[in-house]
């Protein structure tokens, strides 16, 4: 009886052993599991794990930070076609290491080395009919490249204009401006989170940058010791670039000039606005939209074409572009919202961009 009692215990302790230790193991499971399952650009405890904490202590502007005056080894830049932001203004520049360049590519983005920074400065002029007088900066964004591939980081600048501090969570700014008719306009303007820099840059699954390809960068620039020089040239000049081709470099068009052919204008438009989401590298390939402006089909850039789980994004229309409709198209019908359902681009604006509306819609409208 004693040893039946004995064996009772024996097998009751070894059956708790066991439940605790699965008990243990299930734990450290779900602990797993809630890690992996976190956003890993708001786990960290500090801003240090990503980056400095303040722009000024990267040492890519001298004097007044907010002067912008780039240090020897900063370089600005635009882009022939520009994204839109609620019509903010940016101020450009790229670092490259010493001694490294970045690579020629004939239609993608050019391939920077390790150690590269791209810095875009997002501001609004005071009084838009003098855009080089008063201003006032809002953000700045740099994408960094590591060893183990680009980052990005969003800068929030403080009212004084005197630093801008690394925000992992972005920022809501309210900011108002006298626009070229003489209107004073005013948003709540959003610099986006960490993730959101990430879901517009990603290609392939990878962060990569938007903007300096050779297509865009194919213009003039007024710098201030060499005049008005193509980018190009002066990047290859200063050691920024190898392998320029002497001939046949692509130009993407400056959507903003009328005198350029209005199809042209309207491609470079949908390219910079929506094409680095809407090719088949992009976050948004599943819609079977391309529109980058290489693209020769006009069934991948939307004519004729049904959507694929637009939702209520449709707005009940058949097909993403009807030639010689515009108002019956869904391109057009998303660019003029500004609901977070229905709007595309889905980021980065809270005004609907009308200059850039018109166009696409006069480009809707002349087709046959």
């Amino acid at each position: 009886m004693n040893l039946l009692v004995i064996k009772m215990k024996g097998s009751f302790y070894i059956i708790l052993g066991i439940f605790f230790l699965l008990s243990c193991s299930t734990k450290e499971t779900q602990k797993q599991d809630t890690q992996a399952s976190t956003p890993s650009s708001f786990s960290f405890t500090s801003n240090k794990d990503l980056g400095k904490d303040k722009l000024s202590d990267y040492n890519f502007f001298k004097g007044d930070l907010a002067d912008l005056a780039a240090n020897e080894n900063v370089h600005p830049y635009k882009l022939n076609s520009a994204l839109f932001s609620d019509y903010a203004h940016k101020a450009r520049f790229v670092q490259i290491p010493k001694g490294k360049s970045a690579n020629y590519h004939s239609t993608e983005v050019m391939e920077f080395p390790v150690g590269s920074v791209l810095i875009k400065n997002f501001y609004y002029p005071n009084d838009f009919s003098k855009p080089d007088s008063e201003r006032r900066i809002l953000e700045t964004r740099l994408l960094i490249h590591e060893e183990k591939g680009w980052k990005a980081l969003p800068y929030v600048w403080n009212d004084e204009q005197t630093e801008a501090f690394l925000e992992v969570a972005g920022a809501t700014k309210s900011v108002s401006w006298r626009d070229t008719d003489g209107k004073t306009q005013k948003i709540n303007y959003s610099i986006p989170n960490m993730n959101q820099c990430r879901s517009c840059h990603l290609k392939d699954g990878e962060i990569m940058p938007i903007g300096p390809s050779a297509r865009q960068l194919n213009g003039d620039y007024e710098y201030a010791e060499k005049g008005e020089m193509n980018q190009l040239e002066y990047w290859k000049a200063h050691g920024l670039l190898s392998n320029l081709p002497n001939e046949n470099i692509p130009q993407l068009v400056n959507y903003k000039n009328e005198n350029a052919p209005l199809a042209d204008r309207a491609r470079a438009y949908l390219e910079i606005n929506c094409g680095h989401c809407h090719r088949p590298e992009g976050p948004a390939k599943n819609s079977a939209l391309h529109l980058m402006a290489s693209v020769k089909n006009p069934a991948a850039w939307g004519v004729g074409k049904t959507p694929i789980a637009a939702g209520k994004g449709s707005g009940g229309l058949k097909y993403d572009i009807v030639p010689g409709k515009a108002d019956q198209s869904i391109l057009t019908y998303r660019m003029e919202s500004t609901d977070p359902g229905i709007m595309m681009p889905e980021l980065g604006r809270k005004m609907v961009h009308k200059e850039g509306l018109a166009l696409v819609k006069d480009w809707i409208n002349e087709m046959e």
